[in-house]
């Protein structure tokens, strides 16, 4: 269950029908924020300001269809300011929504969040990030105030805007520079600590938080059933039970920091290799199996508290068979909400991906809406989206009870973030938070083959595949650090290899050959010691040269099976 007190739900309940039944009367043509508003002879007692349903549901009665429809919208926009932009920008903003600045998208549409979006190098995600606006955390803080100004006008403007990323660390990290970066997903999964993933991650919260951030559509709770390149080390693994740990863990410690922790993507994106961005992948799996082992780390996220779970575009042949887990009032209503008893805010996937497209967006989203979501993330056209809701609401192919239900579930997660002072940014990559990334890290370090806690033989010779200077750098700079004397060649080879490489990329003479991502390739490589980081992440590489100094063990454990390989060859 959500962490959300029992009392407080049934208030939410009794308040949301008590809305509905009053908005069920009123007429279908817009509506002022005066007609909604009771006489003040009628004015019900201002809400308790720990009471976030209350909060909510007293805020829901004052908003016009208008204010409704933006609040369950969460576009992403063009620019790296809220109010300044480039031509280019302005182009991508008019062509997205018919205006020139993200903070005219906010007012325009009265929209509930932004997503701030961005990639790197070996992002899978890239082919729906359509521009970038993260660029340092003095730029981020600047844009996410900008944003708070123009959602502060707004008749919802007493609950706070929403701004949310994909700070998923490792592939998907939309803010890398200046900040601290924990090792990946499936790295926590080898480390198999949750107190050092949650204390990671509090970590990751507060930097955040400090940006201006106050939702991060992580963690993954996918468990990798399959060999998926679009998951891969953004799963924390294979097992459900070590996952679910772990997640749980990630979920408390964002949301100690004041970050709405978003599981995803449900029901489970690692039961299939496909990729949801390009195509509709299908689930083939029996309910029992889903069961077994994809729900278990989704319910540890619910039990934690999640304040939000993530669809995915997913067709569920057990579940309801041909349709996107987006548009499925079966998966998403009867058994998000009905089964596992999730309170919170349902949220799309991104409505610009393949699956999703399938339909006009204002359809998408009205659709999206009436199988359960409460927001409507990266629409592929936010003035089509607006207008289709705010068209279907008024002739009933939207019900008012629904939206009326997604809004306050989406003011009520806001009431939660508020009140809490944003740290500083001075905060940023500091001792105590680069310490959890590191001690996080130095777990994850495994051992697949070789002789455990034995030094490399010096000096040392880094390589890597091509692509990975930067990981090459690294990895010298800690050896170096570590007493190990690093050559430029003619040293016993360190070999790294990264996300998506294959055989092709391993080399035979290397003595040491390190998986920084899956470490599927290791299976081929012929080594006698083979090493998995699962991220190149600095903490991470800093443990790979702690280990190959022989000043630390490698004591994480595979949280995947790779042919031929124990989990771990050092020990149990």
């Amino acid at each position: 269950m959500s962490t959300t007190p029992r009392r407080a739900l049934v208030a939410l309940a009794a308040l949301t029908a008590l809305l509905v039944s009053g908005c069920a009367n009123q007429p279908r043509g817009p509506r002022t924020a005066a007609a909604e508003s009771p006489p003040p002879s009628a004015a019900a007692p201002t809400p308790s300001a720990d009471d976030p349903a209350a909060r909510a549901a007293a805020l829901v009665r004052t908003l016009a269809d208008e204010d409704l429809v933006g609040q369950v919208l969460m576009p992403y926009a063009y620019g790296s300011s809220a109010t300044t932009v480039s031509p280019g920008s302005a182009a991508g903003n008019q062509a997205l929504a018919g205006v020139d600045t993200p903070a005219a998208m906010v007012a325009k549409y009265r929209l509930g969040g932004v997503i701030l979006v961005g990639f790197s190098a070996d992002d899978p995600t890239s082919g729906n990030q359509a521009t970038t606006n993260v660029d340092n955390p003095k730029q981020v803080r600047e844009l996410t105030t900008g944003l708070r100004a123009a959602a502060g006008k707004l008749p919802a403007g007493p609950a706070p805007f929403l701004i949310g990323t994909d700070q998923e660390y490792g592939v998907v990290t939309r803010i890398t520079d200046g900040v601290t970066l924990l090792p990946s997903p499936m790295a926590a999964g080898a480390a198999g600590k949750p107190a050092l993933t949650e204390a990671a991650w509090r970590a990751a919260g507060a930097e955040l938080a400090a940006m201006g951030i106050n939702m991060d559509f992580a963690p993954v709770a996918d468990v990798l059933a399959t060999r998926s390149t679009v998951i891969g080390s953004r799963s924390f693994g294979a097992d459900p039970q070590n996952a679910a740990d772990q997640v749980a863990g990630a979920v408390r410690g964002l949301q100690a920091a004041g970050v709405a922790a978003t599981v995803k993507h449900f029901p489970g994106h690692g039961l299939s290799a496909d990729d949801s961005h390009q195509d509709l992948p299908v689930i083939t799996q029996s309910r029992a199996e889903l069961d077994r082992t994809a729900f278990p780390p989704f319910r540890a996220g619910i039990d934690a508290g999640a304040l939000a779970v993530m669809s995915a575009h997913l067709d569920v042949q057990a579940v309801d068979p041909g349709t996107p887990a987006t548009f499925s009032r079966k998966l998403l209503t009867d058994v998000l909400r009905g089964q596992f008893h999730f309170q919170g805010v349902v949220v799309t996937d991104g409505m610009n991906m393949a699956p999703a497209k399938r339909w006009a967006p204002g359809e998408a989203a009205v659709r999206a809406l009436n199988a359960g979501n409460d927001l409507i993330l990266m629409t592929p056209n936010v003035g089509q989206a607006y207008d289709g809701l705010l068209a279907a609401l008024r002739d009933g192919s939207l019900p008012r009870a629904r939206l009326v239900e997604a809004v306050t579930r989406v003011l009520t997660m806001k009431f939660k973030l508020a009140d809490r002072p944003a740290p500083d940014l001075s905060t940023l990559a500091g001792a105590e938070h680069r310490k959890a990334a590191t001690d996080l890290a130095a777990a994850a370090v495994t051992l697949l083959r070789g002789r455990c806690g034995a030094p490399v033989a010096g000096p040392v010779t880094v390589t890597s595949s091509a692509g990975r200077e930067r990981s090459r750098a690294a990895l010298t700079q800690a050896l170096t650090a570590a007493g190990v004397r690093v050559l430029p060649r003619g040293g016993t080879v360190v070999h790294l290899v990264g996300y998506g490489d294959s055989a092709d990329d391993l080399r035979a003479d290397a003595a040491v050959t390190v998986a920084m991502d899956t470490p599927y390739v290791l299976a081929d490589a012929k080594s006698p010691t083979l090493l998995a980081t699962y991220s190149s992440s600095r903490a991470s590489l800093t443990a790979l040269a702690g280990v190959l100094a022989g000043k630390a063990r490698p004591t994480g454990r595979s949280p995947v099976p790779v042919t031929g390989l124990p989990a771990t060859a050092c020990g149990t």
